[in-house]
């Protein structure tokens, strides 16, 4: 029986393809399901998150940090910080800190302002890293106008204590540079500055009053400054740290002003003003007055008797050449012709 075989056509016609239709948006479900966007979840990695995120300077921080990417060249704008005095539990956990002076001995923070010999107001001066031009000239100007003896002399008895965020062994290097009067000290780990409120920032502010010379001059000098100490240029501290004033009486702190940007420090008429010197002479205090007394008393006697002793030397001259001259006696070598003739001025041949 012959077998027939018969063809069949397999080929079935392709579906027509179309383009999906999201669905309409439903009121409260403002983003459509992955399935009806068409695209599939996206899965967040911490290559998404922005590399400019970082934690604040310490975790107990609380003062703003402006970030890499905030900080331009043109160094607009200021920190937002404000002038609270600090709470006497923020006095309590900086009491006990360390602070360095040149020497690299240490003492507690609070014996700076309340402890055994030290003035009864005591204004402490937060600087910036030691090789701050800025900084430099601040102290310059503030020595030149107020002095440790003026300062002690006031009704109130003052001083004025710097502390900066280096390392101690620069200190001689900041004090000659700076002719300081004050005695400098160094907070190297900053919590001084962290827990009191202090912030860090790059920016440059205006120019004050306290600042005598260009930009390019003081950088050019920090940047020789830094040279000259050779492996110690690194140890001037944080360049992004700034600092503040903070004036304390009695062991508590009574006024507070902390720097927006790295030229913000208190301008000098202002702490005049604040310590009761305003310009006016301060009235001496009676142990001043009286060394001084007692200085110039001991000089005019000293004058008196020295005066005393000329007078008396040159009266015995007259005296011997009176006598010589009545008795007649004439030196060896010359004759009575001579010697009369220089009694009366007249030149000898």
């Amino acid at each position: 029986m012959a077998t027939i075989e018969t063809k069949q056509d397999v080929t079935a016609p392709a579906p027509a393809q179309h383009k999906s239709t999201p669905a309409p948006l439903v009121p409260g479900n403002p983003t459509p399901p992955p399935s009806q966007a068409g695209t599939e979840p996206k899965i967040s990695t911490s290559a998404d998150t922005p590399d400019n995120i970082s934690p604040p300077f310490s975790p107990s921080s609380t003062t703003p940090v402006l970030e890499k990417d905030d900080v331009g060249l043109d160094f607009a704008g200021n920190v937002d910080v404000n002038d609270d005095l600090p709470t006497e539990h923020d006095l309590k956990r900086v009491g006990d800190l360390l602070v360095l002076d040149a020497k690299g001995q240490s003492r507690p923070f609070k014996d700076l302002y309340q402890g055994e010999g030290v003035a009864p107001r005591q204004l402490i001066i937060f600087v910036r890293h030691f090789f701050c031009g800025n900084c430099q000239e601040y102290l310059r100007t503030l020595s030149s106008s107020i002095t440790p003896e003026s300062l002690l002399a006031l009704e109130q008895p003052t001083f004025i204590t710097v502390i900066g965020c280096g390392r101690p062994e620069l200190i001689d290097m900041y004090v000659e540079t700076t002719n300081c009067s004050f005695p400098v000290y160094a907070d190297p780990t900053r919590k001084l500055y962290d827990l009191l409120g202090m912030t860090r920032t790059f920016d440059l502010g205006k120019k004050p009053g306290y600042i005598h010379s260009n930009l390019f001059v003081t950088s050019v000098q920090s940047i020789m400054q830094g040279i000259k100490t050779g492996n110690k240029a690194l140890k001037g501290g944080d360049f992004k740290q700034v600092g503040g004033e903070f004036l304390f009486e009695e062991g508590k702190c009574v006024w507070v002003h902390r720097m927006k940007n790295t030229r913000d420090h208190s301008e000098v008429t202002e702490v005049r003003r604040l310590v009761g010197l305003d310009g006016t002479r301060p009235p001496m205090r009676k142990r001043w007055s009286h060394s001084v007394k007692k200085a110039t008393a001991e000089g005019k006697e000293k004058e008196g008797i020295a005066g005393r002793m000329r007078s008396a030397s040159w009266g015995k001259v007259r005296v011997r050449s009176k006598s010589r001259g009545a008795k007649g006696v004439t030196p060896p070598g010359e004759t009575k012709e001579e010697e009369e003739m220089k009694l009366s001025g007249r030149p000898t041949v």
